[in-house]
């Protein structure tokens, strides 16, 4: 893994690849900061919105489309300027975390407890014709989101069960079924995920220093690749060819030694891989 972004980030997250601007957005949640890291110039910017940013992708009519601590805002870099789309209820004990769009420009996003008291997060989606559903109920750390290349199944993370649920995929509809244990994860917690063009999903493994890659019909890990940082986030494939993959790392949490002992931690990184991303999507709305 190269390091492309020594940003130090509070907690990275987020990465999304723009294909129109070829740029990787970014996220420092912790710090409210937004990055665009464009690869042909080797150059990082950033915004700071404060509160707390997770997670982001482009708007089809212009923009972007992002997640605040209660709600769903359109974003235009340029002028800084907010505009709400969707607020869920403003309970301070949940903040917005992962989200992603599926292939007909629906923007799903889910939140997160703040403190441990209980599962009382929840998974939305937000359709184009700016209706906001809440789909699942009784998450604790909504996280991971990815659909396979036919787009009939729906991948879905709650960080503290350790496991990635499969939920058959109706694309037509935007409705998820028949919840069931694609796998459970125990070296670390998985937290953010993306799905190739094969199929396999590669997930972050949160205190496990790694990105694994899993095979979509056995269920089994395929192989992983290690990094020099312990809190590993999420993953992103980017790139001309959606053949390089950028991940996002964190230090919130860390003690004076283990940021000793991890001087890299909150850092972008990118490597080649042998498998290319699917394209991604952006809000339709």
């Amino acid at each position: 893994m190269d390091i492309v972004v020594a940003a130090k980030a509070t907690l990275g997250e987020g990465p999304h690849w723009d294909e129109g601007s070829q740029y990787l957005y970014w996220m420092d949640i912790e710090q409210g900061i937004v990055h665009r890291y464009k690869p042909e110039s080797n150059t990082d910017e950033a915004v700071r919105l404060g509160g707390y940013v997770s997670c982001v992708v482009p708007r089809i009519a212009g923009g972007l489309v992002i997640t605040l601590q209660h709600g769903i805002f359109r974003f235009d870099w340029n002028e800084a300027q907010l505009v709400s789309l969707a607020e869920t209820e403003a309970d301070p004990r949940l903040r917005f975390n992962d989200g992603k769009c599926d292939a007909h420009g629906r923007f799903w996003a889910g939140t997160m407890r703040l403190a441990d008291d209980g599962p009382t997060g929840a998974l939305y989606c937000l359709d184009p014709d700016g209706s906001l559903r809440t789909v699942l109920q009784g998450i604790s750390i909504s996280n991971g989101l990815g659909w396979s290349p036919d787009h009939q199944t729906m991948y879905f993370i709650d960080t503290p069960t350790r496991t990635v649920m499969a939920f058959d995929y109706d694309l037509d509809s935007g409705t998820p079924s028949n919840p069931r244990v694609f796998a459970t994860i125990d070296d670390g917690s998985p937290d953010g995920m993306c799905v190739d063009s094969d199929g396999c999903l590669w997930i972050a493994h949160w205190g496990g220093a790694k990105i694994s890659r899993w095979h979509p019909r056995s269920g089994q890990r395929i192989e992983e690749w290690k990094l020099p940082v312990s809190l590993v986030t999420s993953c992103a494939f980017g790139g001309a060819n959606r053949d390089e993959l950028y991940v996002t790392t964190a230090r919130s949490g860390l003690s004076p030694q283990q940021l000793r002992n991890e001087p890299d931690a909150g850092s972008l990184f990118v490597t080649r891989v042998p498998a290319q991303g699917q394209p991604s999507y952006a809000f339709q709305g």
